[in-house]
């Protein structure tokens, strides 16, 4: 495991020669440090994504050459999966098999953005009809520049790829700045990026906290692209910073995202969804389905059965062979978790199941898997998001009830909705105000395809072409033909 910066191809220590503890979730025991970046370190870091971008050959390199370093990434990435998904289950807490599928779908945001690498080749130039003859035009996208990103804790190597694969495929250089709660495997994409031959300073790492090491990024002048995910009140503060310099922002905020259940969905389908919309990753999931609305039919016995299937779920270190909930990312999180759980049943929810520390597992950061029923509509825990493994029910009478509960709320990044009526749950999920729409499922995520949210969940689209065209710029070039005469001043 990396204990140093990397900037422009080069292992460093921080400048100001500090480190901080990293913490293993499953015990609270320190078992790792990492620098504590600071502005100076920022600083070099991006003065050489500048240099890079600028003078370096990697904007310059073909697609299909780009193509073949990011490649490389992702086979590395590949070669290293049981290692990585182990340092992830450390440092993140997640169970061992969720750790690994993270890690194979890093490779293969890798493996996708190569393939885009290659069609720049033959589509970044499109040619645009006019209306006068003696003109000519095209429209030619290029790399946006210099991008800074900030990652999240809850899908540390997969939330670095979402922004590191696009940007590189386009030609811009990048400056990372993960989280502090979980930097170990981004300082890893410098030894890949190493094996690989990326060439020094596309792509640079600085780990540290917020104000020491993310502000300086977000408001730096020769920042021209900043990508966030994170939370609401984070993200605003980028936005504001962006402002100053109008520097192009991609923002994935928070969620709160609902799940509509119908009665003709059958009780064990709609029990495995609803508990992977909420329970996979411990909840720790910007787009986890947390509000159920269950069609009042089968409201209680849908209730009662997921209430029984979520105490056979199995808890403990992500290490350890069958278990599905692993303890949550840090002391903060567990607190502000267990506290949101008391919150809810003070504003009036119903406590169906879980609620508390599992028996025997006090070392660490756990929390039974929860579910909360009956909430007031105005209540905080309706309405805000716990990222944690919460789930708060209620129940609807009709369809047009059902859509205006779950679109009512200041967040729209996800939605779900069961039915094996495929054309009510079509029409609901168009209904929906939700940049991501599940129908019989939730969760499920493929690099093809847009991420987003709609209202405060944030502003553009990861993943796709929608990814990789946050990462480029669009040019109008028009040349006229010199053969014929304009002759507006100058008569013949």
């Amino acid at each position: 495991m990396k204990n140093q910066l990397y900037i422009n191809g080069k292992w460093l220590a921080p400048t100001s020669g500090e480190m901080f503890d990293v913490v293993d979730p499953s015990n609270r025991d320190v078992f790792h440090q990492v620098p504590r970046g600071g502005v100076e370190d920022i600083d070099k870091a991006v003065k050489a994504a500048r240099e890079a971008f600028d003078h370096g050959p990697w904007r310059a390199m073909s697609g299909k050459d780009r193509a073949a370093v990011l490649r490389k990434m992702g086979d590395e990435i590949v070669r290293r999966t049981d290692e990585l998904a182990r340092i992830e289950v450390r440092d993140n807490g997640k169970p061992l098999p969720e750790a690994v599928w993270d890690i194979e779908d890093t490779a293969g945001c890798f493996h996708f953005y190569a393939d885009l690498a290659e069609r720049l080749d033959t589509e970044s130039e499109i040619p645009i009809a006019l209306p006068m003859d003696e003109f000519t035009s095209k429209a030619v996208k290029e790399p946006i520049g210099v991008a800074g990103a900030i990652i999240p804790w809850n899908f540390p190597m997969l939330m670095a790829a979402w922004k590191i694969a696009p940007a590189l495929a386009a030609g811009c250089t990048m400056v990372l700045k993960p989280s502090e709660l979980t930097p170990l495997t981004a300082l890893e994409y410098g030894a890949i990026a190493d094996v690989a031959g990326l060439p020094a300073g596309v792509l640079n790492i600085v780990t540290g906290f917020g104000p020491e090491a993310g502000q300086p990024l977000t408001e730096h002048v020769d920042v021209d692209k900043l990508a966030f995910t994170g939370s609401v009140p984070t993200g605003s503060r980028i936005m504001a910073a962006a402002s100053k310099d109008i520097k192009t922002i991609s923002l994935e905020l928070g969620g709160k995202s609902p799940m509509v259940v119908f009665a003709d969905t059958p009780l064990d389908e709609a029990v495995e969804w609803i508990m992977f919309g909420i329970f996979w990753n411990q909840g720790e999931v910007c787009s986890a389905t947390s509000r159920v609305l269950i069609e009042e039919t089968i409201y209680e016995p849908l209730t009662a059965r997921l209430a029984e299937e979520a105490k056979k779920i199995k808890i403990g270190h992500g290490l350890e062979e069958g278990v599905l909930l692993g303890p949550l990312v840090s002391q903060s999180q567990h607190e502000k978790v267990l506290a949101a759980i008391e919150k809810g049943k003070a504003e009036g929810a119903r406590l169906v199941s879980g609620g508390g520390v599992p028996q025997g597992l006090e070392h660490g950061c756990y929390v039974e898997p929860t579910i909360l029923a009956d909430p007031p509509l105005d209540s905080w825990v309706w309405n805000e998001e716990i990222f944690g493994p919460v789930v708060v029910t209620r129940s609807f009478k009709t369809e047009t009830e059902a859509i205006e509960l779950a679109n009512n709320n200041r967040f729209g990044l996800g939605a779900a909705v069961m039915s094996t009526d495929l054309a009510r749950a079509e029409r609901v999920a168009r209904a929906f105000r939700a940049g991501i729409v599940w129908i019989n499922c939730s969760q499920p995520t493929f690099t093809e395809a847009p991420w987003g949210g709609y209202k405060q969940s944030g502003i553009g689209r990861e993943l796709g072409e929608w990814g990789l065209n946050n990462y480029l710029e669009t040019k109008q070039i028009t040349t006229y033909d010199r053969s014929k005469p304009w002759g507006w001043y100058k008569k013949e």
